[in-house]
């Protein structure tokens, strides 16, 4: 038996003990060396299901890295005690959208799930087509900002974003902190459109060269289009916020020709009133980024291998897992003004594990 997270219901999170899981053909078994949290669990811990990815009763968490302990019948270039980060999916790669390209939308896509545990089964076709060997010396932590950042870095290269251009990003959650900092990496010029008064610094310490706060200005959109070149708004907007109203808002702050990339995925039944002459007349192009791929898994891991990724900055307090209920009841309650919210928090199976981890990031800071 193992200590695991399932989500039973809407906000309802037991730590249980349940079956360890043994490899299978082709599978791996880790023994998890760190999980994070991400806005994607919390959205599902708030609704109680995913879209595609997680139901009820169900194993909880995908943003995981850890140490092989078993490896199933047939597994190639794997072997016990390898550290390793799963990403929480793999395609097919013979349905039409796999043929087409779009791997992220495929008809067989498989998922995993079950990162807050001791112990993880990666099934066979995550492990042969997204499971990445860590490099010496990279904490498990800084690997398991893989999955977000594989998305992240999907919906720019989706946005085309290059050097050069300027980026509107609104929000600064984990994901849009994600975006700002990846963008700003890649040469963009980052504006960051905030909340928060305590947003402001973050963003700016990830790379936003300019920062809008919301209550800091009349009109936020005009506020945004000012600070970009000639006040004509920015080549690509990210949306980042999971609201009707971001959306809208994003929409007005491209220049005329530029993309919106509507990343935020609000609930299910939203809909949105856009300006259609403003559409049309600006030559707008609207698009919407889900998920990741193999091929962009791997250049998230190496942007993260390179050391120019800020990654102890987006890891910012740690917990067991037995504390994990407690750690998405606060998640759900924005802190006070003048508090920083936590970024990400560093799940771990047992005690005795919280001081290495908390070693690693410090030694690798």
């Amino acid at each position: 038996m193992m200590t695991a997270a399932v989500l039973r219901g809407k906000e309802d999170l037991r730590i249980e003990q349940v079956p360890r899981p043994e490899a299978g053909a082709g599978e791996l078994v880790l023994r998890v060396g760190a999980a994070l949290t991400c806005g994607t669990d919390l959205k599902v811990y708030r609704r109680g299901y995913h879209a595609k990815m997680l139901t009820l009763d169900r194993l909880f968490g995908h943003e995981v890295a850890g140490t092989v302990v078993e490896v199933g019948e047939g597994v190639v270039g794997f072997g016990v005690g390898d550290r390793v980060v799963p990403l929480n999916s793999a395609p097919c790669d013979a349905c039409f959208y796999c043929r087409n390209g779009q791997q992220n939308l495929c008809e067989d896509l498989l998922f995993n799930n079950g990162a807050y545990a001791e112990f993880i089964r990666v099934p066979a076709r995550i492990v042969a087509k997204n499971t990445l060997r860590l490099p010496e010396g990279m904490p498990f932590e800084f690997a398991a900002l893989t999955e977000p950042l594989a998305c992240v870095v999907r919906g720019l290269e989706e946005s085309g974003a290059r050097a050069g251009q300027t980026a509107i990003v609104l929000g600064a959650g984990p994901i849009g902190l994600l975006f700002i900092h990846t963008a700003s990496l890649m040469g963009l010029h980052v504006i960051a459109v905030v909340k928060r008064r305590d947003q402001v610094a973050t963003a700016r310490r990830f790379g936003a060269e300019q920062v809008v706060r919301i209550a800091d200005v009349d009109d936020p959109i005009a506020a945004a289009r000012a600070l970009t070149p000639e006040g004509r708004g920015a080549d690509v907007v990210i949306e980042a916020v999971a609201t009707a109203e971001a959306w809208q808002w994003a929409v007005q702050m491209a220049r005329v020709g530029g993309l919106v990339n509507l990343f935020g995925g609000p609930p299910a039944g939203t809909t949105v009133a856009l300006d259609t002459n403003l559409i049309h007349y600006s030559d707008l192009t609207l698009k919407a980024s889900f998920h990741h791929t193999p091929a962009t898994a791997r250049r998230a891991f190496e942007w993260i291998s390179s050391g120019r990724f800020l990654c102890r900055e987006f890891l910012t307090g740690s917990a067991e897992i037995e504390e994990l209920p407690e750690v998405f009841r606060r998640m759900l309650d924005r802190p006070a003004e003048g508090i920083a919210p936590e970024i990400k928090t560093v799940i771990v199976p047992r005690a005795e594990l919280q001081s290495t981890v908390l070693d690693g990031v410090e030694e690798h800071a």
